[in-house]
């Protein structure tokens, strides 16, 4: 994500560079109308992982205690990157998928809004 200074004289080193996670990158995701994670999660992880992998074990990993997360459908999962509509190829890697440096990914379970239907 780029800075546009309003003023002259902005400077300062950017410690979130890509180069500076080992080969990782940093990856937004956000589960929709599952406001008990108030803010989506930030995680490092290699641009070659394949998106099944990501979807089968590391999700589960950051959502397992919501009370939702054991009715979750994989297949039936809407996914979002950034803010339009997102068919994944679960085979390809995250980097083949286009999800760089920074990436926001989103999904959305449909029938599921929540603990007890209150989006938290």
């Amino acid at each position: 994500m780029s800075v546009i200074a309003l003023k002259d004289g902005y400077t300062g080193e950017m410690k979130d560079r890509e180069e500076n996670f080992h080969g990782n990158r940093l990856l937004f995701v956000g589960w929709e109308d599952h406001l008990m994670f108030c803010a989506p999660h930030c995680i490092p992880v290699p641009p070659s992982m394949t998106f099944a992998t990501f979807a089968h074990d590391v999700l589960p990993g950051i959502y397992a205690a919501h009370p939702d997360w054991d009715k979750v459908k994989l297949d039936e999962i809407e996914w979002f990157s950034s803010n339009r509509r997102f068919t994944p190829a679960f085979e390809r890697t995250l980097g083949e998928n286009g999800l760089g440096h920074k990436a926001v990914l989103r999904f959305r379970t449909p029938g599921l809004t929540g603990i007890r239907g209150s989006c938290s």
